[in-house]
């Protein structure tokens, strides 16, 4: 790349969210949090050692102070307590929302020793949740395998870039599998009514010519996994890229996002699946995984609680090797934004200008977080609904070149 990319956004960052800060983040840490922590509780036959630090996180939420983790075996231990250290003194209410956020699920991880116990806390729900999309699953997988033949075509790349977007509505983090309360746009004319930020068009043309290789920052295991995998698998067969990158969390967090280990069940699934319209992309997916087409990676800094613009050197490379940076979801949008209160108007491309490639960002809003808006469209949703900022039923495909 000839262009020179800052280490910074090119503006002055406003301060980040905390759980004080409005009504929705502080029901988000003092609500949310305990009651995805019940869920742990009732849904693992838990080790022992794990239920008196669950108990003790349970009790500190949310005026309890911020703890050091328990000494443990992880890569990311130190690095996890240097970043806990500025932090000491504050509440789950005082301490920066994103912080707050990811500090829960690493305890969790440490409690449950997930290193050296491989337990994955939540891998009841994500099971529910791939199950209760059963039918979206099928639906959507029987329309690749009809695309796939056809070559490109706009059309169907749209279509597969919307089913990505809107699977992003599938938050367990945000609401259980099968939950009445959670947002969906079944209906094709919604999944583009619903957009904020369209350029969808953009993406299209700057993929015509084909680009050598195309990461993804993963969020969801489920139902938005599938779009991922779908999404990739037509970008590999049509050969509009030669190689996709998954990057995956280095264990579980927020509830259903994906690890290496989700992505392979998940493909394990389709291979063993007795349709055949399953089995046949569970079978592409495999092959690219075995040729080295799709490569699944992971890094400490996806599970940190750092904002997007201090990535470490080594990942701050591999990144700049993409073509194309598919960023999905809201923690991973908040992450890009420093979880900062821009003005929602602020040019994405003006904040985002730290990142060593081009970043398309595939987000269904479920916080407060957001840039990028015209002034026309932030007007309009002020008086079309309330809670349109974090109920899931408003999304962007948002390129910044």
């Amino acid at each position: 790349m000839s262009q020179q990319w800052s280490t910074v956004p090119n503006l002055p960052v406003p301060p980040p969210l905390r759980g004080m800060t409005t009504a929705f983040t502080e029901d988000s840490v003092v609500r949310r949090l305990s009651d995805i922590l019940q869920r742990v509780f009732a849904e693992n036959d838990l080790p022992k050692t794990a239920v008196p630090l669950l108990q003790r996180l349970l009790d500190d939420i949310p005026y309890g102070e911020i703890r050091p983790l328990p000494a443990h075996l992880a890569p990311d231990l130190a690095a996890w307590q240097a970043n806990i250290e500025p932090q000491r003194g504050q509440n789950w209410l005082e301490a920066p929302w994103f912080f707050v956020e990811t500090y829960f699920y690493r305890q969790i991880a440490a409690a449950v020793d997930h290193f050296r116990s491989g337990i994955d806390p939540f891998t009841s729900q994500k099971k529910h949740s791939l199950a209760v999309a059963e039918a979206q699953t099928y639906t959507l997988i029987v329309k690749l395998n009809e695309m796939i033949p056809q070559g490109w075509h706009k059309e169907n790349f749209r279509q597969l870039l919307l089913a990505d977007l809107w699977g992003n509505q599938a938050d367990l983090s945000m609401w259980a599998a099968g939950d009445e309360a959670m947002p969906h746009h079944a209906a094709a004319a919604d999944r583009s009514a619903h957009l904020l930020v369209d350029d969808a068009t953009a993406v299209t043309q700057l993929l015509q010519n084909g680009l050598p290789q195309i990461d993804f920052i993963i969020d969801n295991a489920g139902l938005e996994l599938v779009g991922d995998l779908c999404l990739a698998d037509y970008l590999l067969a049509v050969d509009k890229t030669s190689t996709v990158r998954f990057h995956l969390k280095l264990f579980p967090t927020f509830v259903s996002d994906a690890t290496i280990i989700d992505v392979e069940a998940t493909m394990a699934v389709l291979r063993q699946s007795e349709d055949v319209a399953l089995q046949q992309m569970g079978e592409r997916l495999t092959e690219y995984v075995l040729d080295g087409r799709l490569r699944l990676l992971t890094h400490p800094f996806w599970t940190s609680p750092h904002p997007l613009w201090e990535l470490p050197t080594d990942l701050r490379q591999t990144l700049a090797a993409a073509d194309l940076l598919i960023s999905k979801g809201d923690a991973n949008y908040r992450r890009a934004l420093g979880d900062a209160q821009w003005p929602f108007t602020t040019p994405i491309t003006s904040i985002v200008s730290y990142l060593p490639t081009t970043a398309l960002f595939l987000r269904t809003g479920k916080s407060e977080v957001l840039a990028g808006l015209s002034e026309a469209t932030l007007a309009k949703m002020s008086q079309v609904e309330e809670e349109w900022l974090i109920n899931g039923r408003w999304g962007v495909i948002q390129l910044a070149p």
